[in-house]
């Protein structure tokens, strides 16, 4: 947001920059030439009056020299006339007059371009910088034949005025600017204040602050778009709520169910271990039926403890009570009791500070998984990285898709027939629920020649001892 608001200060400011300098520029220029015009003009006309008024052939006869010039005052009276300083040719030979320069250097005073422009009859002009002071030369022959008088007009004046022009055009192109950053300063401000509270307001909803809001500033475009976002936000507050809503619904009714099937099913439990108690001395044909029997009652029994854990779970019932226990031994006991084929990597001895429950429940559905879908070969390893305690469960089955890598741990969630069994498809779901109560996580990758592999990623509250890895048969 701020390197926005810079951006459109900054765009303001150089907008305003240019069109000051373009006005500046543009007004000095037609100032100059204003100035300069009518200098000019002003100077010609009085060079003509001169020349034709003053330089007469009674007080200059025709092919007087420079003895003659001098004697006739005509020198002084046209310095009188304009304080002007002056250069005069005479014919060939003849050397020239000039008063105030100290030289009489016809270059130096004269260009070339002015002496052809007078000495075909006309009046002329030109520019020119002597010692340093701007100078307007305005030349002209008294006709028919000269002398021909090039009359020096002092052009400070001018300078001075377009100096103080350009100075007066920085200094108030530097105070626009000044003022056209404060002003953009407090415009973008405003202007953008609607959209910082749009930001406020989207990340509070990210936050999980469902009722935060937008105030509506104004009646224009950005009113309307603060009761647009307001609109979308009490929507979004009432859809989620109805999930909500919804899910809770669900949630109690998981847990009704399950805890209404409990009480039928201790008894169909208690019944189903009498019947297997006498399967043997039965026909083959009521002995298969009687199979069958207790080992869906088996598989019901389990479905419903885990629904009672999952309900548990979303209910936030299932505690953590740190305690300290060996994580080595509690793993190579698991792969004992639940996957005794499986080959074990530990240290010797692994002291952690956690909650055992959730860290024996995490392995029993993951050796669960793998003891149905590892293909016999499940391999587990457990090792310490930092302050996180990592457990790994890796088997050869025939894995899943890279798209189901996530979808695995959706409750009820199974994947193609080589991977679907007996299961109730909770395990996973409820061995991540575990993880993450724990403050970690649990995640599956694929591996390579087949098979998945489940990664444990569990903060311990004290850091673990360094020990050898080996690897033993469980």
């Amino acid at each position: 947001m701020r390197r926005f608001r810079t951006r459109l200060v900054a765009t303001v400011i150089g907008l305003v920059l240019l069109t000051a300098l373009l006005l500046g520029a543009g007004s000095y220029l037609f100032v100059s030439r204003s100035l300069r015009a009518q200098f000019a003009s002003d100077a010609a006309a009085q060079a003509e009056f001169n020349i034709a008024e003053l330089a007469t052939e009674e007080r200059l006869p025709p092919g007087s020299g420079l003895a003659e010039f001098e004697a006739s005052g005509l020198a002084e009276a046209i310095r009188r006339r304009g304080g002007t300083e002056l250069y005069v040719e005479f014919a060939e030979g003849e050397p020239s007059y000039a008063s105030g320069f100290g030289v009489a250097d016809t270059p130096a005073l004269v260009r070339p371009e002015l002496q052809e422009v007078v000495a075909s009859g006309r009046l002329g002009w030109q520019w020119l910088d002597l010692a340093g002071r701007p100078y307007l030369v305005v030349g002209g022959r008294r006709p028919p034949s000269g002398p021909d008088f090039y009359i020096y007009f002092p052009a400070g004046g001018v300078a001075a005025a377009l100096t103080r022009l350009w100075q007066s055009l920085a200094v108030g192109g530097a105070a626009l600017v000044a003022v056209a950053a404060l002003a953009a300063g407090a415009i973008s401000r405003g202007v953008l204040r609607p959209v910082a509270a749009a930001g406020r307001a989207a990340r509070a909803i990210a936050a999980g602050d469902l009722s935060a809001r937008l105030p509506v500033f104004s009646g224009d475009e950005f009113g309307a778009w603060a009761e647009s976002f307001n609109r979308m936000a009490a929507s979004l507050e009432r859809s989620i709520a109805d999930l909500r809503e919804g899910r809770d619904r669900e949630r109690r009714f998981v847990a009704d169910v399950s805890h209404e099937l409990r009480t039928p099913l201790t008894a169909l439990v208690g019944e189903a271990d009498l019947l297997r108690e006498h399967l043997e001395g039965m026909p083959p044909e009521p002995r298969r039926l009687g199979e069958l029997l207790t080992a869906d009652i088996t598989r019901l029994r389990a479905l419903v403890e885990d629904l009672l854990e999952v309900s548990r779970l979303d209910a936030g019932s299932e505690a953590t009570s740190p305690v300290e226990f060996d994580a080595a031994a509690l793993l190579r006991a698991a792969a004992a009791a639940l996957c005794p084929g499986a080959r074990v990597q530990a240290a010797p001895s692994l002291p952690v500070r956690s909650d055992r429950r959730h860290l024996e429940r995490i392995l029993a559905n993951l050796l669960d998984n793998a003891g149905r879908h590892g293909g016999g070969e499940v391999a587990l390893a457990v090792r310490r990285e930092g302050g996180d305690l990592v457990v790994l469960v890796a088997d050869r089955g025939p894995g899943v898709p890279a798209g189901d890598l996530e979808r695995i741990f959706e409750r009820f969630y199974k994947g193609d027939t080589a991977r679907a069994g007996a299961g109730s498809g909770l395990g996973l779901a409820i061995a991540r629920s575990h993880a993450r109560a724990l403050g970690g996580d649990l995640v599956a990758r694929r591996r390579a020649g087949g098979g998945l592999e489940f990664e444990a990623r569990l903060p311990v509250a004290e850091p673990l001892p360094d020990g050898e890895v080996l690897e033993t048969g469980a």
